[in-house]
């Protein structure tokens, strides 16, 4: 064999021979890929909700349709009639029940997500969120007649009442009783996701916190609630979004004093108006609304914990 026959590596030592080459994807397939994968959601999103909410958006522009009418836009004199001021306050009424039962579920979960993240022992901790949720498979009408049974007047909170000799309270059909309801709807949800986030806690800052001489309520607001405020605004928004289009408690256990925008939506379609126009307006007003909290979701839910 001539010298100028080896090669580099022969001359070196080095017997590794290169690493095959991989063939490389056309740009084609690149694309028909993941489209072959998102397709059949995708197509099934299309058909049930993107395709349904151009024909509300079209018809939010109609004054005054019914059905059967003739579909022909010709103003925004639904959208003026929004923020009428009678409508305007049953918005106000549904960000109300919306931002009040965030706080109450946030003041709630927080302490159990807390004791179940760091306290209870971890052979336990799968079996308690369960048995937390497990309330939540069963139907949200059945739950608000449960309600109904506890607090009407002869109910069981009552009757309870009654026997330990205190005052009856008369709660149905109140602002408290659509607040119980859908704390109790929604508060599960705010558990779950601020367990997520208190589990991966370091407690190794927690240790240093207390070796500089920080007592426990500082220790709480310093370390603990700045780890844990993607959690904390992952479950408020998604709690918010849940009740801003909640029907079934608000109608049950409010009565007509706690009409939201939800049942004025309803009226327009399934109602006595039967104005399918105004009804349009409300639902994409609400869509807008619930569409900022998502956005919200997204920004905030992912941001990087604090420490």
């Amino acid at each position: 064999m001539s010298p100028s026959s080896l090669s580099n590596s022969d001359l070196t030592g080095n017997t590794t021979n290169p690493p095959p080459l991989q063939p490389r994807k056309s740009l084609r397939w690149k694309w028909w890929e993941p489209l072959a994968l998102l397709s059949p959601g995708g197509i099934w999103l299309a058909l049930l909700m993107v395709l349904p909410t151009f024909a509300i958006f079209e018809l939010s522009f109609v004054p005054n349709i019914r059905p059967g009418m003739v579909v022909n836009p010709s103003g925004i004199d639904n959208y003026l009639r929004v923020f009428e001021w009678v409508n305007f306050l049953v918005m106000g009424r549904s960000l109300f029940f919306s931002i009040g039962t965030t706080i109450l579920c946030l003041l709630l979960g927080f302490p159990v997500a807390y004791w179940i993240a760091q306290m209870a022992p971890k052979r336990w901790q799968n079996l308690l969120l369960l048995g937390f949720i497990l309330p939540n498979f069963t139907s949200s009408l059945l739950r608000s007649y449960a309600w109904i049974t506890i607090l009407r007047h002869t109910g069981v909170l009552n009757t309870v009442l009654k026997i330990i000799s205190l005052p009856t309270l008369d709660i149905l059909n109140t602002s408290s009783a659509v607040f119980v309801g859908m704390a109790y709807s929604y508060l599960p949800y705010m558990v779950l996701i601020l367990y997520a986030s208190l589990e991966k806690l370091d407690r190794s800052l927690l240790e240093a916190a207390a070796d500089l001489g920080a007592n426990s309520w500082q220790t709480f607001w310093r370390v603990t609630v700045p780890q844990t405020l993607p959690g904390i605004a992952a479950g408020c928004l998604l709690v918010f979004i849940s009740v801003l289009g909640d029907f079934v408690d608000p109608e049950l256990l409010g009565g007509a004093s706690s009409k939201t925008i939800s049942r004025l939506i309803y009226e327009q379609f399934l109602g006595a108006t039967q104005n399918w126009g105004f009804g349009s307006a409300l639902s994409m007003v609400l869509i807008l609304g619930v569409s900022i909290a998502i956005a919200l979701l997204i920004k905030y839910g992912n941001m990087t914990p604090q420490r």
